[in-house]
C-alpha cells in the first residue's frame, strides 16, 4: 500500500491534483444519468412493478449506496489512481488485483463503445427529423444490414481521446457544462410532467402479482438454473426484480475512484463526491418514475420511449424531441467519463508493471497518462464503430458488481490485517455493511442470464493467460523476487 502511494510521486508517472468534490460529484452525475433514466422507466414499469418502479430505484440505490460507502473508505484511504484495482492490490495481493483490473479492462472498454453507439442513434434520429440522413454504410451494421460502419460513434470517441489527452481540468469543464444541460432537460421534464399527471394512474400502486417470467436455456438467469427459482412480475416480489433490473441504470459512480489520484484533497472531497453523486440521481431516478407512471397507466407506457411517448400522449410532442436532446448530450459525458475510468485503470496496471511500462508515462506538458489515452481511445473508437449494440453489454453490468464485491471484501480484509491505518472516512457498520453488500452484488449477478457468465468466465480465462505469460515476471512483485532468488556476484 504504501508502495502505491509513493508511486503517485514519481514525477514522470505522477498525474495533476485539479480535482474538487464538485468535479467529482458532477463526474459522477455526468456518468450515472444516461439512457437509463430515459428508457429503463417504462420496461421495468411494463413488465414488473407498476407505479411501485420509484419503489425500485430506492432499493436499487441503497444496494448502491452500499458499496458507494465501502469504495469511499478506500478511495479516502488510498487515494491512487485505478479504483477498485488498486483497492484489491493494496489489500487482497497482485493476483486478486489482476483479475479485478482485467476486469474493468472489459467493463469499461464495451461500456464506453456501447454507449457511443447509443449516442449516434439518438443523432441520428435528431437529423433524421430535419430533414438529414446519413448513407446507411456510415450509420452501423444494423443500419446497413450487413457490414457497416458508424462513422459519427467512432468520431465521437477519437474527440473525448482527444479532451482526455489535453488534461483533466479541460475534461471537468466541458463535463460540467454537459452535465448541466442534462440534468436541466431532465429537470424541465419532471416539472412539465408533473402538470399532466393523472392520480388515477397510481391505482394499484402495487399491481397484484401475475405469476412468474422464465426463459429458456443459456439466456435463463443463473439463480434460476442454480436453484429452481422464477422471477414474479408484480407484487412485492416484482419490486425487487425491477430493482435488479434499474440497478444498471445507477453504474458509474465507481469511477469518480479512479480519479482519486487527480483530486486535491481526496480523503475529503472522495467520499462526498462519489455519495454526493449517487444521491443526487436517486432522487432524480425516483421522480421520473412518479412522473412517468402518473402521466400515463403503467399498462400503456412505451418500452422503449416511455418520457416521450407519454409526452406525445398527452398531446406535447415538443418535449419527445427535447428528451431525444437531452439523452444525446447526455451521453456525451457518459462515453468520456467512462474512457476516463478505462485509461486510468490501464495507468495504474502499467505502473505496477502488470501492463508494459510504456502506458503509465505521462504527458511532460498536460500530465496526462497520453499513451494509454490513445492507444485505448484509438481501439474502442474502432469497436464502436463496428459494433452494435447486443447481449454483449450485460458484460458490462457483470464486471461491475464483481468489482463491488471485490472491494467490500477487500474493506474487510484491510480492516483485520490493517487496523492502525489512517482512514480519513470510514464506512459505518463493519463488518455488517460490507458484508451485506457482497450479498446484494452477488444477488444481482446470479439474476444475469447464464451465457453472460459464460462469456464472462472467457474473458477471466484469457486474463489468467496473460497474467501468467507476461504480468507475473515484469510486475514490480516478480521484478522483486527475482532481485532476491539472483545471488550476489563473487568476491562481494
Amino acid at each position: 500500500m504504501e508502495q502505491s502511494i509513493r508511486d503517485t510521486e514519481e514525477p514522470e508517472h505522477a498525474l495533476t491534483r485539479t480535482l474538487s468534490a464538485l468535479d467529482l460529484t458532477v463526474f459522477g452525475v455526468g456518468v450515472i444519468i444516461g439512457t437509463g433514466i430515459f428508457v429503463l422507466t417504462g420496461a421495468v414499469a411494463k413488465q414488473q412493478a407498476g407505479p411501485a418502479t420509484a419503489l425500485a430505484f430506492v432499493a436499487a440505490g441503497i444496494a448502491c449506496a452500499l458499496a458507494a460507502l465501502c469504495y469511499a473508505e478506500f478511495a479516502s484511504t488510498v487515494p491512487v489512481a485505478g479504483s477498485a484495482y488498486t483497492f484489491s492490490y493494496a489489500s487482497l495481493g497482485e493476483l486478486p488485483a489482476w483479475i479485478i483490473g482485467w476486469d474493468l479492462v472489459l467493463e469499461f472498454a464495451l461500456a464506453t463503445a456501447v454507449v457511443a453507439v447509443g449516442w449516434s442513434g439518438y443523432v441520428r434520429s435528431l437529423l433524421d427529423n430535419i430533414g438529414w440522413h446519413l448513407p446507411a454504410a456510415l450509420s452501423g451494421p444494423d443500419a446497413a444490414h450487413g457490414f457497416g460502419f458508424d462513422i459519427l460513434a467512432f468520431l465521437l470517441v477519437l474527440l473525448l481521446t482527444a479532451i482526455l489527452v489535453l488534461g483533466m481540468k479541460l475534461s471537468a469543464h466541458i463535463t460540467a457544462v454537459v452535465v448541466a444541460v442534462k440534468v436541466t432537460v431532465v429537470l424541465l421534464v419532471i416539472i412539465a410532467g408533473a402538470f399532466f399527471i393523472n392520480t388515477d394512474n397510481y391505482h394499484p400502486f402495487i399491481p397484484e402479482a401475475r405469476g412468474t417470467v422464465s426463459s429458456e436455456g443459456l439466456k435463463a438467469p443463473l439463480i434460476e438454473v442454480m436453484f429452481g427459482y422464477q422471477q414474479t412480475t408484480f407484487g412485492v416480489q416484482g419490486i425487487f426484480t425491477a430493482a435488479a433490473v434499474v440497478f444498471f441504470a445507477f453504474i458509474g459512480f465507481d469511477i469518480v475512484a479512479t480519479t482519486a489520484e487527480e483530486t486535491r484533497n481526496p480523503q475529503r472531497d472522495m467520499p462526498r463526491g462519489i455519495l454526493g453523486s449517487l444521491f443526487i440521481c436517486t432522487v432524480l431516478y425516483v421522480a421520473v418514475s412518479v412522473v412517468v407512471t402518473g402521466m400515463q397507466k403503467y399498462t400503456r407506457l412505451s418500452v422503449d420511449a416511455p418520457l416521450a411517448d407519454a409526452f406525445k400522449a398527452t398531446g406535447h410532442p415538443f418535449y419527445a424531441g427535447l428528451i431525444s436532446f437531452g439523452a444525446a448530450i447526455g451521453l456525451i459525458t457518459v462515453c468520456m467519463i467512462l474512457l476516463l475510468g478505462q485509461t486510468r485503470v490501464f495507468f495504474a496496471m502499467s505502473r505496477d508493471g502488470l501492463l508494459p511500462r510504456m502506458f503509465s508515462k505521462v504527458h511532460p506538458k498536460y500530465a496526462t497518462p497520453y499513451r494509454s489515452t490513445i492507444v485505448l481511445g484509438v481501439v474502442i473508437a474502432v469497436v464502436a464503430g463496428f459494433t452494435s449494440i447486443s447481449e454483449l453489454a450485460a458484460l458490462v453490468n457483470i464486471g461491475t458488481l464483481f468489482a463491488f464485491v471485490v472491494v467490500a471484501l477487500g474493506v474487510l480484509v484491510l480492516r483485520r490485517t490493517r487496523p492502525d491505518l489512517p482512514r480519513a472516512f470510514r464506512a459505518p457498520w463493519v463488518p455488517v455493511l460490507p458484508v451485506a453488500s457482497i450479498a446484494a452484488s452477488v444477488w444481482l449477478m446470479l439474476n444475469l442470464p447464464t451465457e453472460t457468465w459464460v462469456r464472462f468466465g472467457v474473458w477471466m480465462a484469457i486474463g489468467f493467460v496473460l497474467y501468467f505469460l507476461y504480468g507475473r515476471a515484469h510486475s514490480r512483485l516478480g521484478a522483486a523476487e527475482g532481485d532476491a532468488r539472483t545471488p550476489p556476484p563473487a568476491g562481494r
